[in-house]
């Protein structure tokens, strides 16, 4: 099955070139490099067609495909177009860097891996010269799965590195050399174009003139056809001093019934043209007009999988705007703005708001964006919105608040914070509000505590939005892509002010305030619920209510599945809570495919806060494995992840035996003053440790788990150190007790092997919570035993110790709330690594190397 342009009527056969193509298949990428008018669509449009076996996705970059959203839509639908059974991948973009980024290639790729031989075709490559998007076309080369082939078509070589593909998989590249036509191609040409015999001392001259350029021979033909003599058209070609390509189209052109070539200039101010677009722009019989341009070889080819589609050839195309311009310098802009009105009748928005932004018509602009629904929030598009509005001229959005807020809401939802804070700012201070749009820019303003590095501003700001929303309750509000409704600002301010105090470190003050906004109406919003379960589930994990809060991510998760929202960003915060879980209980691979789909999803809209979250859960897994957290995210961290940071590097430097670096004293209770305590132990000053716990202002709180754990067990590791066995085992029982009931196992981990050592002292085995921590304590502190070169990643590891169980792929990617391509792909690695051929086979050689215990496989296998 193929999704492929027809092949022109008068294209001639290149089955040599056909062949080049044919042996590249066994390679991931094959490459077409030449100029304008080669042949190089017609080429690969003929090779196509000559493999019915091959499921060939074909891809016409244009001037819309420069926007990621856009293109990764239109690059899913492609292939489910020739791969019906294709699922599509879960991964979001990152829209607000616009790439596609690497967790969705990774999704894609292992999504096509079961599509059966499949060819990717992206012509006019060059169109995407330079930027984000194209380099990630590259790196999804890297990724194809065997069954899977790309072709790069370009005008212009794009630098990407070819060599490795040269000495790796034997690139085949067509260039204008091999393209050129020969003395009998042109021949054919022109027999079939011109329609009149022509001589051979002709054909040889044409050759030469042209060097063999496809579009040159094309054009001479095409001036044959019209001229009385043919000859003539040779001996001027021969003599002109001027472009091949420039004369010829001007002869071409000049030979056209007026009214024919007046049509063809009004059409070419569309990237594709349709019957109907044909009638609206040119008052012609579009159906026939179209017809008659393919059948007389104008410079028009149809495009791939759309029937009734086409384009212009770029060249030609230039030259008939080329001429509208000088013709009337105004019409083009009232044309595109028709073209933008068709689509709009057609009920393609996205594509009329493109021709309304080339005409200018930034009223068409703001009225349609203001028109917009929550659709454009809950399919991720925010960026492509703030896009157009950036367009319309500044000092147009100023005059009209709804637009400017509207502006300011969704180039803050696109992670482009700074700007955001600045516009809205600007209108809370210095333009005459209404009182609704007032309280949609405070609300709006506070919710971008997500995204800017100084988290104290907006609990001001929530305060103010939530106070003028109460002593206002019937002021009228704009209605701003839905999302501007009295409930969901109340929600949205009372959420962003928990978020605050989240990153602010009051973690107690959090979770009270986001449990308030649980309780207001907005809460019924699947977005907005799925957001708010994941940061409450964030803020209880991180307090160490590990029960309620696994609950919570759980819950947040299958209503991001119910409603189709696990590509959204949305929920970040609740796959962040399930690796903190599993982080608090020791078992920090369980929760490594959970923190790389929250990363992914912060991420893809700029959230800084969040990404510094996922940062400092990163180095909790393994303080002293620094090259796992990656690149540090832009920006200065919020104080709870600050504080994380410093422990972990004096945890780092306690492990170690290093000198701890410097940190002002902790004047309250904290992880900080955790590891101060500890060090002292560690370098054997009990006396001192205790006149340090004594400072510390603790005050036990029954709904943190975490503190009362950390608190108890340094008690008991002082009292011990001072020789107090009795006390000691005392508050050692009662830390673990209080530990049990959450399977709380991370503060164990945390004091280290010491701890072990006590527990083991002074209790034993004595319940199988107590063997439990003590292992994991153990675990931790023990080497990685480096027993393959490429060693398996935590995700890899996660996934590794489901496959001793019966579970299938659908399972394990349900159970992790992935997608099942994410899972494949990644079995894909575990295999690799492992050189297993299967699941049997990687479960035999993991037990060989000791990363499953075939005790487990014997219980779930």
């Amino acid at each position: 099955m193929t999704d492929i342009r027809r092949i022109p009527p008068h294209a001639v056969d290149r089955p040599a070139l056909r062949r080049q193509l044919d042996a590249g298949l066994t390679a991931p990428l094959s490459l077409v490099v030449a100029p304008a008018g080669a042949g190089k669509t017609v080429l690969l449009s003929q090779w196509a067609h000559s493999r019915p076996d091959l499921a060939v996705a074909w891809f016409d970059i244009s001037s819309a495909d420069d926007a990621a959203p856009t293109f990764a839509r239109r690059l899913v639908a492609g292939v489910g177009a020739v791969a019906p059974d294709l699922h599509p991948p879960a991964a979001p973009v990152e829209a607000s860097v616009n790439r596609l980024g690497d967790a969705f290639l990774e999704d894609f790729t292992g999504a096509i891996a079961d599509a059966g031989p499949l060819v990717l075709v992206f012509d006019d490559l060059d169109r995407l010269a330079g930027s984000a998007i194209l380099a990630d076309l590259w790196r999804m080369v890297d990724l194809l799965p065997p069954n899977a082939h790309a072709v790069f078509s370009s005008r212009v070589d794009l630098q990407l590195g070819w060599s490795r593909h040269r000495l790796e998989h034997g690139l085949v590249e067509i260039r204008q050399r091999e393209l050129a036509f020969d003395s009998a191609t042109t021949a054919r040409v022109i027999a079939r174009i011109a329609g009149k015999p022509v001589s051979e001392e002709a054909v040889a001259a044409v050759t030469a003139r042209t060097e063999g350029w496809a579009v040159g021979v094309q054009l001479t033909a095409l001036s044959m056809r019209f001229a009385e003599d043919p000859g003539r058209v040779v001996d001027t070609l021969a003599d002109t001093d001027r472009l091949v390509v420039d004369y010829l189209s001007e002869e071409v052109l000049d030979a056209l019934d007026p009214d024919r070539r007046d049509a063809l200039m009004r059409l070419a101010v569309v990237d594709e043209a349709s019957a109907g677009l044909a009638e609206t722009l040119a008052d012609v019989d579009g159906a026939r007009f179209l017809a008659d341009l393919e059948r007389d070889s104008m410079f028009i080819v149809p495009i791939g999988g759309r029937t009734g589609w086409y384009r212009f050839h770029r060249l030609f195309r230039d030259l008939l705007l080329y001429r509208l311009r000088a013709q009337d310098a105004h019409v083009e802009a009232r044309l595109l703005e028709a073209a933008g009105d068709w689509y709009l009748a057609e009920g393609d928005g996205e594509t009329a708001m493109r021709y309304f932004l080339r005409a200018k018509r930034w009223d068409r602009v703001m009225e349609r964006v203001l028109a917009s629904g929550r659709d454009v929030f809950e399919d991720v598009r925010t960026a492509t919105v703030a896009a157009w509005l950036r367009e319309v001229p500044a000092e147009l959005r100023a005059g009209n608040a709804d637009v400017e807020l509207l502006y300011a809401i969704t180039e803050g939802m696109s992670g482009r914070a700074l700007v955001a804070v600045d516009v809205l700012q600007t209108l809370i201070l210095r333009t005459p509000l209404t009182t609704g749009q007032r309280q949609v820019a405070l609300a709006y303003l506070s919710a971008l505590v997500q995204f800017h590095p100084h988290a104290e501003l907006f609990v001001d700001a929530a305060h103010e939005a939530l106070g003028l929303l109460a002593r206002e309750p019937d002021a009228e509000l704009p209605d701003l892509l839905g999302l501007t409704t009295r409930p969901l600002l109340e929600y949205l301010s009372q959420g962003s002010l928990g978020r605050a105090l989240l990153f602010l470190g009051d973690l107690p003050a959090a979770r009270r305030e986001l449990e308030r906004a649980r309780a207001m109406a907005g809460f019924s919003y699947a977005p907005y619920r799925v957001h708010l379960l994941g940061s409450i589930a964030l803020a209880n994990a991180v307090l160490g209510n590990l029960v309620v809060a696994a609950e919570q991510a759980d819950e947040a998760l299958a209503t991001a599945r119910e409603f189709h929202l696990l590509a959204h960003p949305a929920p970040a915060d609740a796959y962040l809570a399930r690796a903190v879980v599993a982080i608090q209980r020791g078992e920090s691979d369980v929760g490594a495919l959970a923190l790389a789909e929250g990363t992914v999803r912060a991420g893809a809209n700029q959230r800084t806060q969040l990404m510094w979250v996922s940062h400092a859960i990163t180095l909790m897994i393994d303080p002293g494995a620094e090259h796992l957290a990656g690149t540090e995210p832009p920006g200065p961290p919020p104080p709870l992840v600050r504080q994380t940071l410093t422990a972990a590097g004096l945890r780092r430097a306690r492990l170690r035996g290093a000198p701890a670096p410097p940190a002002p004293p902790a004047p309250v209770w904290s992880s900080i003053a955790f590891e101060e305590v500890a060090r002292l132990l560690i370098d054997g000053q009990p006396a001192a440790a205790q006149v340090r716990l004594s400072q510390l202002r603790f005050a036990p709180d029954a709904s943190a788990p975490d503190a009362a754990v950390s608190f108890g067990l340094l008690q008991a590791w002082t009292l011990a150190s001072e020789g107090r066995r009795p006390q000691a085992r005392e508050h050692l029982v009662a830390a673990l007790e209080r530990a049990e009931p959450e399977w709380l196992v991370d503060p164990f981990v945390r004091a280290g092997p010491a701890v072990a050592d006590l527990i083991e002292e002074l209790l034993g085995a004595r319940t199988g919570f107590t063997r439990v921590v003590v292992s994991r304590v153990r675990a931790a502190a023990a080497a990685p035993d480096r027993a393959l070169v490429d060693e398996l990643t935590p995700r890899e590891l996660e996934l590794l110790a489901f496959l001793p169980s019966r579970l299938t792929i659908a399972d394990i990617a349900g159970r992790c709330f992935v997608s099942t391509n994410t899972i494949k792909t990644h079995l894909g690695h575990i295999y690799r690594k492992l050189g297993a051929s299967g699941r049997d086979a990687a479960i035999e050689r993991a037990v060989e190397l000791g990363l499953l215990d075939a005790r487990d496989i014997a219980r779930v296998g």
